[in-house]
């Protein structure tokens, strides 16, 4: 599947992020598509509402959908997520066996998977996801940068 072909599951993962944005989080938002392209997993950024630092959206994900099958193996699912993922959730993603990797915005700051690393394709590891990049990317790149730049003025 293309570009294309995921631009209505991005808008779920779009959703999810504008849920993480109500509570102070940044919104970022993440699907997990099982292997017949059914939701089994969601999550958004919960950092601020839980106080946790690994509650990123990918994690979030990741662990409902491993509820969801009774297993911590993701293989034959996809991650569906609305920013390029940090070294934390490359690395989850990785150990989760998740086949796919599709993400909108770069993430110039954190990305690890090309922008600052490429955890996801390091050959030194024993599964390497396909990746699919810039779904709807400027979508989710204004819903951050609107929220970054609500929360600059409120800061300053």
């Amino acid at each position: 599947m293309g570009v294309r072909g995921y631009d209505e599951v991005m808008r779920l993962a779009l959703a999810e992020a504008r849920l993480a944005a109500a509570t102070g989080d940044v919104p970022v938002g993440a699907l997990v598509l099982g292997p017949g392209g059914s939701v089994v997993g969601r999550g958004r950024n919960r950092r601020e509402e839980l106080a946790d630092p690994t509650a990123h959206a990918e994690i979030v994900a990741l662990r409902a959908a491993a509820a969801d099958r009774g297993s911590w193996r993701l293989d034959g699912c996809t991650l569906v997520v609305t920013l390029e993922p940090c070294t934390m959730c490359a690395g989850a993603l990785v150990l989760a066996r998740v086949d796919r990797l599709v993400f909108g915005a770069l993430d110039p700051k954190a990305g690890a998977v090309g922008s600052l690393w490429d955890v996801v394709r390091d050959r030194r590891l024993n599964h390497r996801p396909e990746v699919l990049g810039g779904v709807l990317a400027e979508d989710c790149g204004a819903l951050l940068a609107g929220w970054f730049a609500a929360h600059r003025q409120v800061d300053d």
